[in-house]
């Protein structure tokens, strides 16, 4: 096929010898199976910021780290060039993801490097060595949703120890290989402990995932995975192999309004003689 505009520099610096054929077009991105060298790949093209559908970049923004403080400044200001690097920090944002979540031991696609919004991966195949389908295309068992519900889970767990939730995480966002769920679509990950949406995100993915796989094992509907994971991670328990019951019991116990009372006018006080003591000083000399 007739090779992309933005591909076409890679295949300039012999990164890619060819493009075989489209593989999607989402909202945020194109993606096509290449060649390079002896192997078969895949190059996600990612779209421009007034071309990508996906709304709400703000709230996946947030907490993203930037080292160079003009650049930060740029974004900050919203110029044509702090732009460019809010364009620049989504889209490395992906790769950067994958391979911490690869050395986490996170199923992800393998990556080889993002070149001018252009990331080269791995192409996720079945058994057969055909492109591995999405979850949303494949029909399962009772056992087998149980089983790789639990590998999600698993993933998810992981993902979290690693500080990162995927954010956007559905039956539409898995690939299936012989070997079970595959984590893909990552340019919205965020910082679990930087970004104050990181714990309803984190509940959507799982529940989404939960509400999928439930389709086949309906006794999954009544787990309680999510709140069990945040917990958990709230708490400083959460590890990447931890054993998961989906079960969660809700604290019914009332706060002590008057104890929390007494001990910030205990505060107050320890504050008022500190001041008290001070001025003494200040006073006998």
């Amino acid at each position: 096929m007739k090779i992309p505009k933005r591909i076409q520099p890679l295949v300039d610096d012999g990164l890619v010898d060819d493009v075989l054929h489209q593989l999607m077009s989402g909202k945020e991105a194109s993606v096509y199976v290449v060649r390079c060298g002896d192997d078969i790949r895949c190059a996600k093209v990612y779209k421009e910021a007034d071309k990508r559908s996906f709304k709400q970049a703000a709230q996946y923004r947030e907490g993203r780290k930037v080292k160079n403080s003009r650049r930060a400044r740029a974004m900050e200001k919203g110029s044509k060039f702090g732009r460019d690097q809010q364009e620049q920090v989504w889209q490395s944002a992906e790769v950067d993801a994958l391979y911490t979540l690869a050395n986490a031991g996170v199923r992800v696609p393998q990556p080889y490097g993002c070149f001018d919004g252009v990331l080269l991966m791995e192409l996720v195949t079945d058994d057969e060595g055909l492109v591995a389908p999405r979850l949303n295309d494949v029909s399962i068992t009772k056992e087998q949703a149980l089983i790789d519900h639990a590998s999600v889970m698993r993933s998810v767990v992981r993902m979290l120890c690693a500080g990162i939730v995927h954010g956007d995480l559905s039956e539409f966002n898995v690939l299936v290989d012989q070997y079970g769920p595959v984590i893909i679509d990552l340019p919205q990950a965020v910082d679990a402990s930087a970004n104050n949406n990181a714990k309803w995100m984190l509940e959507r993915d799982v529940n989404n995932m939960t509400a999928y796989y439930g389709q086949y094992a309906p006794e999954l509907l009544d787990t309680q995975f999510a709140k069990e994971i945040w917990a958990l991670y709230e708490e400083g328990n959460l590890q990447p192999d931890v054993e998961l019951t989906g079960c969660f019991e809700e604290s019914t116990e009332l706060a002590d309004v008057d104890a929390v009372l007494e001990e910030i006018n205990a505060v107050m006080l320890e504050e008022q003689m500190r001041k008290e003591r001070i001025q003494e000083v200040e006073e006998s000399n």
